[in-house]
């Protein structure tokens, strides 16, 4: 069954509330976040939830979701002057429309040419394959080691997931990913590659994504802490 989803306003304790309720054929319980997208709130609901419960949720849970909204950052649009973390660095970005490459990249400054109005959509596109480039040779190297074949990887603008591993071996991240520090994005890298080995997230699991070398329980409070930073930006 595929994934529903649709928008509401709703009042709660006298402030209106953009909310997003979307039901998932594989979700075992309610979960409920915040979703910098809309400005609101976003409940996961599995399909013998009702909306009701959604809405109650959304009202017992009120004070830790207006804590979150308040401290929710500015966005940082893609735009000239701008400044952007690549792998933990940031990048500031510079726009001339006579520059004849579409990006280039000369060490902290990322230097975009072109018409003004393309400039966000072309710096999402170089950072896609940028992230490719770098998350690409990593997973294979990881997967090598553990005597596993990758079958396709792909970049995606995933919300709720950094990333994926599916039965037939192919492996989906977020683009965002390239936003954050190295030793971040190298946990989400061993985390779905030790996916080819274990689809579930029992202890063997665990056992074999610490075996990668990587930073797991820094990088999921590093990645739960920063959810919403990393993707005030574009």
């Amino acid at each position: 069954m595929k994934n529903k989803e649709n928008i509401r306003i709703i009042n709660v304790r006298g402030r209106d509330l953009s909310l997003k309720i979307r039901r998932n054929s594989q979700a075992r319980r309610m979960i409920l976040r915040v979703d910098s997208d809309i400005g609101g709130a976003a409940v996961t609901l599995p399909l013998r939830s009702s909306e009701r419960e959604a809405l109650l949720m959304v009202q017992e849970k009120s004070d830790w979701l207006f804590t979150r909204l308040d401290s929710i950052p500015p966005k940082v649009p893609f735009e000239n002057g701008a400044q952007i973390p690549i792998l933990g660095e940031y990048h500031a970005i510079y726009h001339d429309p006579y520059q004849r490459e579409v990006v280039v990249k000369i060490n902290n400054k990322i230097h975009m040419g072109g018409r003004k109005e393309h400039l966000a959509r072309r710096l999402r596109d170089w950072l896609r394959i940028e992230a490719k480039n770098i998350i690409q040779p990593k997973a294979i190297e990881m997967a090598n080691e553990l005597d596993r074949k990758i079958g396709r990887i792909s970049i995606r603008d995933t919300k709720s997931r950094w990333g994926s591993c599916s039965t037939s071996g192919n492996l989906s991240f977020c683009w965002r990913l390239i936003l954050t520090p190295g030793w971040v994005l190298n946990y989400v890298i061993a985390h779905e590659v030790s996916h080819l080995v274990y689809m579930n997230h029992g202890s063997e699991f665990w056992k074999t994504v610490e075996d990668l070398n990587v930073q797991i329980e820094d990088a999921r409070q590093w990645l739960n802490e920063n959810r919403e930073h990393i993707q005030r930006y574009g």
